[in-house]
Parts: C-alpha cells; structure tokens; sequence
C-alpha cells in the first residue's frame, strides 16, 4: 500500500488538505498528517485539524508521495521551513512524487523541483516568480512527471483524483470518483 505525508501547516486551505486526505484515504492508500509543531492547526477558515503526528517524528518514515496543500498564510509556513525543502529534496531524489496546490507550487519552486518542468498553482503565485526554466500553465492539474500540482480549492477533487491514479492506477481511481457520485 502507498503512504503519503501531508505536512499541515498553521493557515493551510483546509478545503485542499481534507479533500486530498478523505479521497486518498478512500483509495484506500495510507496517509499520514503531520503538524510542523505539535499543536493542533486552524486553518484559514478557521477549521481546526488534528494532525496525526509532527514533522519530527514523521521524517524518518519512508513516503511515496509528499503533498502540500496551499492556503495562505500555510504555504508560506511550509516554505519558510527548512525541514520542508529537505523532505522534498529527498523525495526527489529517491524518485518519488512530490505534490503541491494552490499557493504550495511556490515551494517546490523555491526547493528547485520545477526546473525544466511544466506546473500550475493559484493564479499569480509562479507567475510572479523568477522561474525562466519552468512552463507555467493554467489547467486545473499538472502532471510532470513525478510532479504534480493544482490551482486551488475548486480544482481540489481532481488534484485528489490524480494523485490516486499515479499510486493505486486508473481503476481505483474510477472506483472512487464513481463512488463519489460526480457530475461533469
């Protein structure tokens, strides 16, 4: 079974991280939630989340996939901490994936894994961005590779969607959109 980490930070969309935790969980693929400190997190609508851990105790578990959901002021707190860039530098490099929506884009961004890539966020946020080397696009979801990013909460579900298609495959994919009841 898969394992994902998704770093919730003070101020995070929670729109974006209970979308991505509910529909891989579904999937049937394990996540594991961790706060960058041990507090419980208000997110930017001020939803409390409980995370299942801290970053601490989770960086020496072994991933397949690292999300970052967006929001502001969450995305800046994930960027703004070293510990972040370290995890996805190292999932890179083991060649796993790495995942970002909405505002969080900029930090794979700032931790180099857009170069030479092709990537989406919230409106503004990479454009404004020095970034010569990477093709910023505006589709809801873009896939790289083993980079995937996302515009932003209305674009949550799919970015869920992908993510289960890339660690489980196009049928259990299927199977949780279908059971979801989606129209299109």
């Amino acid at each position: 079974m898969a394992r994902v980490l998704i770093p919730l930070a003070q101020g995070c969309e929670e729109l974006e991280a209970v979308t991505v935790i509910d529909l891989l969980r579904r999937a049937e693929i394990e996540v594991v939630t961790a706060g960058l400190d041990d507090r419980p997190v208000k997110a930017s609508r001020g939803v409390i989340l409980v995370p299942d851990t801290t970053l601490d105790q989770a960086m020496g578990l072994d991933f397949d996939m690292l999300v970052l959901p967006g929001g502001l002021p969450g995305a800046d707190h994930l960027d703004n901490d070293p510990r972040i860039h370290q995890l996805l530098k190292q999932q890179a490099d083991a060649g796993g994936y790495t995942a970002a929506i909405c505002a969080a884009p900029r930090v794979l961004a700032n931790a180099g894994l857009l170069e030479g890539k092709s990537a989406t966020g919230y409106p503004g946020v990479l454009d404004n961005m020095e970034l010569p080397r990477v093709d910023v696009l505006d589709g809801p979801v873009v896939t790289d590779g083993k980079v995937i990013t996302s515009r932003g909460p209305g674009t949550a579900m799919d970015f869920a969607l992908e993510l289960i298609e890339r660690l489980a495959g196009k049928a259990k994919r299927d199977h949780v959109e279908t059971a979801l009841v989606r129209e299109r």
